[in-house]
């Protein structure tokens, strides 16, 4: 390609490529053409199926876990998995006290609208939600500290905005949330596979994500969990997988030492067999180079945008943003649909959102935003 060394030959490895250009990777990400033979063989282990199956599923599982742990620069057995990211902040919440004076979650207006449904759904335990506004599409820090005190329990927060991906500098929250005694959450679906994330960097209590987004894996989710704090979490929303021993079949004496013990019932292992495909390819490339090729697309749209005019709503300085460029303008919905029908494929969630990943190019870039002045200039009309 020209203008970067990025993607090259990857790009042969995404059949979608093939039938469109793909700019909606916060949404839901390209998978690789790999996957088609964890089917096929999941097709054979059905077809003969034997119970043992279980024993490698359970490892092959435990092997993705830690890959994500990896990537995120956390340690082996710190990262749970499960079905999304619903299940895992309400196993959290079954985790929490909400009886006295500490029973405060801190939220902004800006979490996807998991996030304070199921906060509210707690306040039947006692929780009192806390919105903290945003303004321009993204959250002030200081009025996020200004919001958590001696009566915080959590602060769930996420580092990139789901329809902005403006970055929230979740470090200095996490120092706010800490010196309260406060814990914190973060939703990383928005920025693990497009922006280098590091728990201890963070110094979150807990950080989770999703494979089928930015990871190009299909619908599962995990939870980094601060080993520290695995002594102390006794969810009441839990199941086989979370006892110590959980393929003896007998009941659970204990939870699980590790991050498992934030596990539940049977899960679905499918999910995660089609999942590490897409994460060993990116971490293949490695995501300081994702985070470059990024940042580069994502200045190139925005430049197309204000050469035309266009609002943009994405944070213009590359450490306060993610991967998505959210755009703004009179009929901006009718103009996405028209540009899906026309083989460009973004999303939009409030704004008009267009996410290139490390398998895009420029000439994608520059296509994309022809296609989306033109229609822009026929709904001006």
């Amino acid at each position: 390609m020209s203008g970067g060394i990025l993607p090259g030959a990857l790009r042969a490895e995404y059949p979608l490529l093939e039938t469109c250009t793909y700019l909606n990777s916060n949404s839901t990400g390209a998978m690789p053409r790999a996957v088609e033979g964890v089917l096929t063989q999941y097709w054979t282990t059905m077809r003969t199926w034997r119970d043992a199956v279980w024993d490698g599923w359970l490892s092959q599982m435990q092997g993705y876990a830690d890959a994500v742990a990896g990537l995120i620069g956390a340690p082996p057995a710190s990262v749970a998995l499960d079905l999304n990211l619903s299940a895992h902040l309400s196993r959290l919440g079954t985790c929490l006290d909400f009886s006295g004076e500490r029973r405060r979650v801190v939220v902004t207006d800006l979490e996807f609208p998991t996030v304070p449904f199921i906060w509210k759904g707690f306040a039947r335990y006692g929780a009192e939600l806390v919105v903290v506004p945003s303004r321009d599409g993204r959250v002030d820090e200081a009025a996020l500290e200004a919001a958590i005190d001696e009566r915080t329990r959590l602060v769930c927060v996420s580092h990139a905005a789901f329809s902005t991906g403006a970055l929230l500098d979740v470090a200095r929250v996490a120092k706010a949330a800490h010196a309260a005694g406060a814990l914190i959450a973060t939703d990383a679906y928005q920025t693990v596979g497009t922006v280098p994330v590091g728990v201890r960097a963070l110094d979150v209590d807990f950080l989770m994500g999703g494979a089928h987004k930015w990871l190009g894996g299909s619908e599962y989710a995990f939870m980094y969990v601060r080993p520290e704090l695995l002594p102390t979490l006794r969810p009441a929303d839990t199941g086989w997988l979370a006892g110590a021993t959980p393929l003896a079949f007998q009941a659970a004496g204990d939870w699980a030492p590790d991050a498992r013990r934030m596990m539940g019932g049977t899960p679905a292992p499918l999910m995660v067999l089609l999942s590490r495909p897409g994460l060993d390819l990116l971490k293949g490339v490695g995501i300081t180079a994702v985070r470059e090729h990024s940042l580069k697309l994502t200045s190139r749209l925005m430049a197309r945008a204000d050469e035309a005019g266009l609002r943009v709503v994405t944070p213009r300085e590359p450490h306060q943003r993610g991967g998505i460029v959210a755009l703004s303008f009179p009929g901006d919905v009718s103009v996405m649909q028209r540009l899906v029908a026309r083989g460009f494929i973004c999303s939009h969630r409030g704004f008009l959102r267009v996410a290139p990943h490390f398998y895009n190019t420029p000439e994608e870039v520059d296509g994309f935003m022809d296609a989306l002045l033109e229609e822009q200039r026929k709904e001006a009309a």
